[in-house]
């Protein structure tokens, strides 16, 4: 109901819109036929809307005879606006009988159809430049957002759909086991099913989990909003936890059997296209294996090839952080690239890298001019994909001027790294710094694991010094705190979660632990290697940015307020323990980054920035400190459940106030 609900909201607003530009051009377009001669086509296109005048123009039907544009318009107007008003009946009445609107336009290709039907014309008589005037950004306008207005995305996690085709296949076939196959005969079998003649098989519902009915119903929805909305309603099907090329083709197939996807009559279909979601730092190890095997299955190359030959890979920069750190996972989304890239290529595909970055640092945030043009070279091909979160596009869209900057300086971006596809220029990342980025991500990586992984009392820390606990009461995000109820590993909390207790106790650790750790092994007195580091720091766009992303996480810690949320810690010892080594790494951290940046403090090369943050400071510090009373107070359980709950109102109050002076929430 949501996603019909979401589909047919946008179709509202974009089919409005489309009928007051009409009205505009209505008032333009004022020729007359004694002064013009219209098109052929154009009388044609005309002619056959004269069916349906009574209804149009009621008691007047020859109402405008001698000005044949705006009779054409007036057409055209009444036919959209019965597309609105089915969609408004079909949002706010639930009434799906079709009969009530029979004139309203098939698609957004027939009504594309007519706007070039009156641009051709125009231009037929002369009158060019008042056609692109008035009509050549309306018809891109429609043609970008067509009847859909967004392409909407639909995201599941990879086990759903494995749990849903274990029991469709075992109502096909009771005797097939197919968790007992291994990786080559789940793709075979697959593959097989989705090669048979498009006949969709029968489910009994009934013989369904609540689960699996619903992930079906995903499908079936989907199928039917393309023939009710547009064929473009939906962008792309993304799989989150993607770790085989088997997890796309369950997915295939269950789009299959609702008519998603197939072949009839020998030629091959395909309205899904599907972006795996590569997540953890074991994933993005494994990434070109798992498309490998994906892209050498001849079946699928035939689905790819029908929905347009390219393939989407989602990258998530959350998860393979909170798994690895900031340094091993920003490395591994690079290597990753480069990866995907290179096998697309190889296979003749056309690649889209989508970034799944979130708004803090610690998940991918950034500015985005810096995060584009930090991409390795020759991996971005005239277009990028990635998400802004919620809180982003507040801040970046707005107001109108906000929002063109933030545009502008994202096309500038993507132009600039686009350059490496078109011209022959050599490249910053050179085996040298490659390999330099290699023996740094070793040393971060295993300091951070050595902290999150091997510390002991590290996640009663995280649970007691920060309040994540109660961020999982707040009605925001769209999705839970923890993937499972009642598990408190590492594993189990969302990077949201994860990211944004962090960031209200002001350690902001996902964004820099294990970075200082890696500059000082690498340095290791050094000069010679440190003046190296530099080098890096001036040349390389990839490793400029991953800096300057550290200086600003470093830049909104502040390690005495950091301390006195520790101080929540049950276990003394554990406190000490744990923020001890939080402590003696951000010194760490601070000291070699600006060494290596070549500077006196942080974010002085961005003064704008640091004065813009320095702002904040009297307002966050006192709410931190309110913040660390009322969850003393929450958690106090000599207070009864009524005393304790009184706390709760003001406690949420603040977490929201402090991700509103920190600028994120995750």
């Amino acid at each position: 109901e949501t996603t019909e609900l979401a589909l047919r909201l946008q179709s509202e607003a974009v089919l409005g819109e489309y009928v007051r530009r009409l009205a505009d051009i209505f008032r333009q377009l004022t020729h007359s036929s004694q002064l013009c001669t219209p098109s052929k086509a154009f009388m044609d296109s005309l002619n056959q809307d004269e069916n349906i005048r009574f209804e149009v123009f009621k008691t007047k039907p020859t109402i405008y005879s001698q000005a044949p544009y705006r009779r054409k318009i007036a057409f055209m107007r009444y036919r959209l606006q019965q597309n609105l008003d089915r969609t408004r009946a079909r949002i706010y009445q639930k009434t799906f009988d079709d009969s009530a609107w029979p004139h309203a336009y098939r698609d957004e290709n027939a009504f594309i159809e007519d706007l070039y039907v009156i641009r051709d014309s125009l231009y037929s008589h002369g009158d060019r430049k008042i056609a692109d005037l008035v009509l050549k950004d309306f018809i891109r306008l429609v043609e970008s957002f067509g009847f859909f207005l967004l392409h909407l995305d639909v995201r599941q996690e990879s086990v759903r759909h494995t749990e849903a085709v274990i029991e469709i296949l075992r109502q096909m076939d009771p005797n097939l086991d197919y968790i007992s196959l291994n990786e080559q005969q789940r793709i075979t079998l697959l593959s097989e099913k989705i090669e048979q003649p498009n006949t969709r098989f029968e489910l009994d519902r009934s013989q369904l989990s609540e689960n699996n009915l619903e992930t079906i119903t995903v499908f079936e929805t989907m199928e039917r909003m393309y023939d009710e909305i547009s064929e473009h309603a939906f962008g792309n099907y993304v799989i989150s936890m993607t770790h085989e090329a088997s997890h796309i083709m369950e997915v295939m197939w269950l789009g299959s059997l609702v008519g998603l996807a197939g072949h009839k009559a020998g030629d091959w279909f395909c309205k899904l296209r599907i972006s795996p979601l590569f997540e953890t730092i074991d994933d993005l190890q494994r990434i070109e294996t798992v498309l490998s095997n994906l892209l050498d299955d001849p079946v699928y190359k035939q689905l790819l090839h029908a929905s347009g030959n390219q393939q989407e890979v989602m990258l998530g920069y959350s998860d393979s952080c909170k798994d690895g750190g900031i340094i091993a996972s920003s490395w591994q989304l690079f290597e990753a690239q480069r990866k995907v890239i290179a096998l697309a290529d190889k296979n003749n595909v056309e690649c889209r890298l989508f970034h799944g970055r979130g708004g803090t640092i610690g998940r991918g945030g950034g500015p985005t001019h810096e995060s584009i043009l930090a991409q390795p070279e020759g991996t971005v091909h005239g277009e990028i994909k990635f998400t802004e979160q919620g809180e982003v596009l507040s801040n970046k869209y707005s107001n109108a001027e906000t929002a063109v900057y933030e545009l502008t300086m994202g096309i500038s971006g993507l132009m600039l790294a686009t350059r490496f596809s078109v011209i022959d220029e050599p490249g910053t990342s050179t085996p040298e710094r490659m390999a330099i980025m290699r023996e740094l991500v070793k040393t971060g990586e295993k300091a951070y694991r050595q902290l999150t992984d091997e510390t002991e009392g590290f996640l009663d820390y995280f649970y007691e010094a920060t309040p994540v606990k109660e961020i999982a009461q707040m009605n925001i995000g769209s999705r839970p705190s923890h993937r499972k109820k009642g598990d408190r590993s590492k594993s189990s909390v969302r990077a949201i979660g994860w990211v944004f207790g962090w960031a209200q106790a002001r350690h902001t650790l996902p964004a820099w632990y294990g970075i200082g750790s890696a500059l000082e092994q690498y340095i290791d007195g050094d000069d010679t290697r440190l003046a190296k580091l530099q080098e890096l720091h001036l040349e390389w766009p990839y490793f400029r940015a991953l800096l300057s992303n550290t200086e600003m996480a470093l830049y909104k810690a502040d390690i005495i307020t950091a301390e006195e949320y520790s101080e929540l810690c049950l276990s003394e010892d554990t406190r000490k323990r744990v923020f001890g080594m939080v402590r003696d790494e951000y010194k760490r951290t601070l000291e070699l980054t600006l060494k290596v940046a070549q500077m006196n403090t942080l974010l002085d090369d961005n003064p704008a920035l640091s004065v813009s943050l320095m702002r904040r400071d009297p307002y966050l510090d006192p709410l931190n400190h309110i913040q660390i009373k009322l969850l003393k107070r929450y958690r106090d359980e000599s207070l009864s459940e009524q005393e304790r709950e009184i706390w709760l109102d003001p406690l949420l109050r603040s977490i929201n106030a402090i991700a509103a002076g920190m600028r994120n929430t995750g």
